[in-house]
């Protein structure tokens, strides 16, 4: 016998929510990284480097052209969490659990890329600050 198991409107409600959470927890990350790009270009622009540093100006413009990148990617991001958010509130018109699959599986795919968003800004910003604390300008006392 082949039985199935009823649609749940209050489970789905809350798997909408827990996606929801979700969306809301990578928005604050991006918000957190955004104001990390605004440091990080403040100081790649300061005069804290010691100007006798071999390639200085080359590394810094590599930095400052990769820092673009991700602020631009990062604004991708951004609009495609919104766009996602948006739409889960699609899920309620779902009448199955096959239609809710086709929402965690866009749900998973955008969490990967977050994930991988992330985890490229933090290997940059590493990069970055193991760089700079090597030759920032030495204050006498």
């Amino acid at each position: 016998m082949n039985e199935t198991i009823p649609f749940n409107e209050t489970e789905q409600v809350r798997k909408i929510d827990e996606l929801l959470r979700d969306t809301r927890y990578w928005k604050s990350t991006l918000e957190l990284v955004r104001d990390e790009i605004l440091f990080i270009d403040r100081l790649l622009n300061s005069y804290a480097f010691e100007p006798d540093t071999p390639d200085l100006f080359e590394r810094l413009q590599n930095y400052k052209g990769r820092l673009k990148i991700v602020r631009n990617k990062r604004t991708d991001v951004i609009r495609q969490i919104s766009e996602h958010e948006n739409n889960l509130g699609g899920m309620m018109e779902c009448k199955n659990e096959t239609c809710d699959l086709v929402f965690y599986d866009k749900h998973n795919i955008l969490k990967a890329e977050v994930v991988a968003y992330a985890e490229g800004f933090q290997n940059l910003k590493g990069e970055i600050f193991n760089y700079a604390g090597g030759i920032l300008k030495k204050r006498k006392p």
